[in-house]
């Protein structure tokens, strides 16, 4: 697939795993498609099933509130996406063979666009991109570099909503991934 257009038409017929029987809308990912910074969730939650974007319920919000304070904006200078395109049951982490399933989609997206940064939200999506063992309240906010791509894990905003007190360190790594912004990407702010 040579374009957004034709990827997204062909990810949206997907059936590749069983999650499809129980999709309201697949999620593909919102933003801007030139962007230089990736941000990639585990995966759709209610709200975003049911609007077909990612992060729109209260964990989005928050997600847009550490963006904002950092100059990103998900319809200008930055693209998000997830591990799988449609959600899991009762929220529940993606299994391996769905992501397995899914991540296809994911390595296209990653390709057609060739991100300088990927920013893993959460667990899943770090130890399935940057490292199996990755332990997110450990390395979150460091950087790794894999295949000329720099990339930093940091915690779900699902997660900070439900353990509020890691929200200052989930804020020191977005204005960490700031400095790396300015210091490795031209065209982002």
């Amino acid at each position: 697939m040579n374009t957004w257009e034709e990827l997204k038409a062909a990810c949206m017929d997907c059936r590749k795993c069983g999650l499809c029987e129980t999709r309201t809308n697949l999620v593909f990912g919102t933003g801007n498609e030139k962007a230089e910074v990736l941000f990639i969730g585990e995966g759709p939650g209610e709200n975003e099933d049911l609007q077909g974007e990612p992060f729109v319920g209260r964990g989005g919000q928050l997600l847009d509130k550490f963006l904002d304070a950092v100059d990103l904006d998900r319809k200008k200078n930055i693209y998000i996406a997830n591990m799988v395109k449609c959600r899991p049951p009762k929220n529940r982490d993606p299994l391996p063979e769905e992501q397995d399933a899914c991540i296809g989609w994911l390595r296209e997206q990653v390709r057609l666009m060739h991100p300088k940064i990927i920013v893993c939200l959460g667990r899943i999506s770090a130890q399935k991109l940057i490292d199996e063992d990755f332990k997110v309240t450990k390395q979150h906010g460091e950087f790794f570099e894999k295949k000329g791509v720099i990339m930093m894990g940091t915690f779900h905003p699902a997660a900070l909503l439900r353990n509020p007190r890691q929200k200052p360190e989930a804020f020191e790594d977005f204005l960490k991934l700031q400095e790396k912004i300015k210091e490795v990407c031209s065209n982002t702010y």
